[in-house]
């Protein structure tokens, strides 16, 4: 048995061919007869003579294809400018938000606790470079460092703390 493919065919058509073969095997033809005579699988015609015993007609009728219209955006443009300009005035910690810089984790709390609207970090990114926001790297090395200062830290600050700390039994940390 040669089957078509009948997402060739429209919308329309598609619903007419569902409803054509769930009638025929509701009229008492077996579902292999049914398949060969409508171009489908077997499986197919099982799978809406199901969906038709359990939803009736409603299940076999066309859906809506493709992405809905006007779902370009998950933000109104006005909040989109709103959020921008917080992005631009405003830390996150400010906001009480838990988080010291912009990432974007941050903007998605940001606009679901602003908006009520969760959205994703890959749309976050999106909304991100939309608003000319570009990803920071930090320097390995501050540019602002100075070389004698941190000589002179090294051979006479330090070395005073960490005898003060063998004194008092204490441990020094470093951090990054």
């Amino acid at each position: 048995m040669k089957t078509r493919d009948a997402r060739s065919l429209s919308p329309e058509a598609q619903e007419a061919l569902r409803m054509k073969a769930v009638q025929a095997v509701l009229e008492g033809r077996k579902k292999t007869e049914v398949a060969e005579l409508f171009g489908v699988t077997r499986q197919t015609v099982g799978g809406w003579v199901k969906a038709y015993r359990e939803d009736g007609e409603k299940a076999l009728r066309a859906k809506p294809q493709g992405r809905p219209k006007g779902q370009g955006t998950r933000l109104a443009p006005w909040q989109m400018a709103q959020v921008a300009k917080t992005l631009r005035d405003k830390m996150p910690d400010q906001l009480k938000l838990p988080f010291y810089l912009w990432t974007r984790e941050a903007v998605v709390a940001l606009v679901e606790s602003r908006f009520g609207v969760r959205i994703s970090v890959w749309t976050a990114g999106r909304y991100l470079k939309r608003w000319g926001f570009s990803p920071q790297k930090p320097m390995r090395r501050a540019y602002e460092r100075s070389d004698t200062a941190v000589r002179e830290w090294l051979e006479g600050t330090y070395p005073s703390l960490r005898k003060r700390a063998r004194a008092e039994g204490a441990t020094i940390y470093w951090g990054r």
